[in-house]
């Protein structure tokens, strides 16, 4: 113990302590930082222009998972199409096909909206990264 200013004693802190309390500090940031939804999907390089689905693979109302590309494919209403990253941006799991106009990822529960993409309910905070995509015959073509 040593003495501070005003005569109260004060423990000594050793190279332990200091060493200690900074990993702790470090990893306590590591950790926050992996939960914050900041988590961000990058776009599939070189699926400019290729087939990712053909029509009659993706029901009305919902939509089909397409691992090749980690790409999900949805139909909202009849004939409108959308694709999003399958990946949560809350930690990376790939979302589910969607199912009553919702996509939900198995992960921790987040849920997005399958005709935006957007988060509805967390633990993600951010959006699913949309794809434009157009009809070109029976295939659904990124633009």
């Amino acid at each position: 113990m040593t003495v501070a200013e005003g005569g109260f004693a004060m423990p000594a802190i050793g190279r332990r302590e200091v060493l200690g309390a900074a990993g702790v500090a470090a990893c306590g940031l590591a950790v926050a930082g992996c939960g914050t939804g900041d988590a961000e999907a990058k776009q599939v390089p070189g699926i400019k222009g290729q087939v990712i689905a053909k029509t009659a693979e993706v029901p009305v109302g919902g939509g089909t998972v397409v691992r090749k590309w980690k790409i999900v494919v949805t139909q909202p209403t009849a004939g409108v199409y959308k694709a999003f990253s399958a990946l949560c941006p809350h930690r990376g799991c790939s979302v589910g096909s969607p199912e009553d106009n919702v996509m939900r990822c198995p992960c921790h529960g987040s849920e997005f909206a399958a005709d935006t993409g957007q988060v509805m309910t967390g633990p993600a905070t951010g959006s699913l990264i949309a794809y434009q995509v157009r009809v070109e015959g029976d295939g659904i073509v990124v633009v």
